[in-house]
């Protein structure tokens, strides 16, 4: 026989009765009868109000939802209906399926907590199920003795300069105590010789992980060994593995016939821990993601703990290996709401970028209408931790606020630095979408990828096909920059008459200097971007690695349109432009673009602008008139003198209106 029960948030769960045994345990009986007899003792609303401030409404009670962030209570709990229900998110159940979710408890772990509280005694389970629950139960408290042992070695005073290291690192001693940090001494016979007179066994503490068996004297000795210890906390909490950072040379013996040691080192997979199905930080994250803070995957212990403290409490880390499946599931898992789409931060460096695309291929099979990524990449050579330090929270947040979607991180994965010249190089792209896409199993998400891909194709072809044009035409403006441009749409230069020094140099040169010009001008003054938006968008630019800058800008300004000046130069700087800023922002530059200064005045900004804006209409009606003429010099049609006599004309107009 079975019964459904609804748990709030897991949705309706079948639990079978074969001869009075659950199939989800078979040796633990557990009766309908027994379960409906836990439901009528226990108060719901007195559950639910130890975890939550609940209001009386009426005969039920109401809250803001513990399972997503919320200001006005959408949250009700009826006791005489002996359920709750959430109107915001659809969170729904009884008092075990509250329980497994609030307190992360599996349905077995939930009724063992709630019985004692009904008095009511679980239904015994036998013999090997009572000895491996046992032995967890001892490994779970080895665990959490090991790591109080490693924080009073922190701060015993043998180990004073390990504890002036993790405070120069900036852990101050509440986070010290939030994360539980400790010290491994770098003699290993002291914690397994601890755990012994705890009343340990030999192979509890092997079983832990904490400590190996030597092949020469079968000793015990510490795995951890003069090692700042991070603890690993499963997402009850409890501690089931370590992390372990060397100390720099100058705190710790150097052994000239070792080599040198790894930086980190992390516990090896155990009864308690599943290296591939867990992250460092879940718990703090967990109740972030809750409060509607968004999840970030960084690399480390102590990226999490700066995120931490700098308030992205939703930052989590793998534990020594790269992003696997299982930790994607428990991030989607983590997020309540209908859309999941935690942030992956990685370093700006191609170590970096080969991670994100390695986690892009673990993702994408598994892809859905409401689970996603997005990818936001560092300015290299920092760290989240290094980056918080030196430049503040606010760099880091503009990083997180304009990650990618993961969409765009493919398409440019795919593009950057190729060639689509030929018909050959553009069915190779194609193709490898096509092939990439077939892997979501997902056929609708599946479907709107390949819509997408193929549209940015088509449009990354006209545009190349588009420069080509432009290029040996020696025009270097875009649809909607022709007749008029710069002067019936663009901005009037009021006041003085800003005057650029002669830049002597061919058509080409002049082009690309003005381009410059304009990119540098947004760089140092992205508050201008909302007036010039149209003009900057429609801009042809033949140099491909200008042009992609110049694309980056827009969508970065786009979705942060008020962004600071040193926070979007570390955003493009993290998309690997540090040399196209680096040529932009040089004294040359300056010497003919004054008004680009990041200290000039807001009305010299505009009217440089405008003035650049107009120089190149300029150039581009100047080589029209060329082509023109020497059209004319071929052809003496009327036709043809006519055309170059309206040039003339309205290059006369658009003098007389300079």
């Amino acid at each position: 026989m079975g019964v459904m029960w609804e748990l709030g948030g897991f949705g309706p769960v079948w639990v079978w009765f074969m001869g009075g045994r659950s199939a989800k345990n078979p040796d633990m009986s557990i009766s309908p009868r027994f379960m409906q007899e836990l439901r009528d003792r226990l108060s719901l609303s007195e559950i639910i109000g130890r975890r939550v401030k609940l209001v009386r409404a009426g005969h039920e009670y109401k809250a803001c939802c513990p399972f997503h962030g919320e200001k006005s209570p959408s949250f009700y709990v009826n006791d005489d209906k002996q359920f709750f229900h959430c109107f915001g998110c659809g969170a729904h159940g009884d008092a075990v399926g509250f329980v497994m979710r609030h307190d992360n408890l599996s349905f077995i772990e939930a009724i063992e907590a709630l019985a004692p509280q009904a008095g009511l005694e679980v239904p015994r389970q036998t013999r090997e199920d009572v000895e491996h629950a046992k032995q967890e139960k001892d490994l779970h408290a080895l665990m959490a003795a090991t790591t109080k042992w490693f924080q009073d070695q922190l701060h015993s005073p043998a180990h004073r300069d390990a504890l002036h290291y993790v405070r120069e690192r900036g852990l101050p001693d509440d986070v010290l105590s939030a994360f539980s940090v400790g010290f491994a001494p770098a003699d290993g016979g002291a914690l397994p010789k601890f755990l012994r007179e705890q009343g340990f066994s030999e192979k509890q503490i092997l079983d832990s992980g904490v400590a190996r068996k030597s092949t020469r004297n079968n000793d015990l000795y510490a795995f951890f060994r003069d090692r700042v210890i991070f603890p690993v906390p499963d997402r009850r909490g409890r501690v089931v593995a370590f992390g372990g950072r060397v100390l720099p040379e100058h705190l710790r013996p150097i052994d000239p016939s070792q080599s040198k040691p790894p930086k980190y080192i992390n516990s090896s997979d155990s009864p308690l821990f599943h290296k591939g199905r867990m992250l460092f930080g879940e718990p703090h994250a967990r109740q972030a993601a809750i409060d509607g803070k968004p999840l970030i995957v960084v690399e480390g212990y102590l990226d999490v703990i700066a995120c931490w403290r700098a308030g992205f409490t939703g930052a989590v880390a793998p534990l020594g290996t790269a992003l696997t499946e299982d930790q994607i599931a428990v991030l989607w898992k983590m997020i309540p709401g209908d859309m999941k789409v935690p942030v992956l931060c990685f370093d700006g460096d191609n170590a970096g970028r080969r991670a994100a695309a390695r986690a892009c291929e673990r993702i994408l099979p598994h892809l859905r209408p409401d689970h996603s990524a997005r990818i936001a990449f560092l300015p290299e050579g920092e760290d989240p931790d290094s980056l918080i330090q030196t430049k503040g929270a606010v760099a880091f947040q503009t990083i997180i606020d304009t990650a990618m979607p993961l969409a765009d991180f493919i398409w440019m994965s795919q593009t950057e630095g190729r060639s689509f010249n030929t018909p050959e190089e553009r069915a190779g792209l194609e193709r490898t979408w096509l092939d990439e896409t077939a892997r979501i199993v997902d056929k609708a998400v599946q479907d709107q990828y390949r819509k997408l891909l193929l549209k940015k194709s088509s449009n990354l072809f006209w545009e190349l096909d588009r420069a080509k044009q432009n290029a040996s035409r020696g025009f270097g403006m875009g649809p909607g920059m022709g007749r008029g441009f710069g002067r019936d749409t663009g901005p009037k230069a009021k006041g003085r008459k800003i005057e650029l020094p002669p830049l002597r140099s061919p058509v080409v040169e002049k082009e690309r200097r003005a381009h410059s010009i304009l990119l540098l001008i947004l760089l140092n003054h992205p508050w201008l971007f909302e007036e010039v938006e149209e003009q900057f968008g429609a801009l042809s630019i033949s140099d491909s690695r200008l042009d992609s800058l110049r694309q980056m800008m827009i969508r970065t300004l786009s979705e942060a349109p008020n962004l600071e000046k040193t926070p979007f130069y570390d955003h493009l700087s993290a998309y690997g432009f540090d040399k196209e800023l680096q040529n932009l922002a040089s004294d040359t530059m300056y010497v003919h673009a004054g008004f680009a200064r990041p200290s000039a005045e807001l009305q010299d900004v505009r009217e440089g602008w405008a003035e650049t804006i107009r120089s190149l209409y300029d150039q581009a009606e100047r080589q029209e008139l060329r082509v023109a003429g020497q059209t004319l010099a071929g052809d003496f049609s009327t036709e043809n003198e006519q055309r170059i006599l309206a040039l003339h004309q309205a290059r006369q107009d658009q003098d007389g209106q300079g």
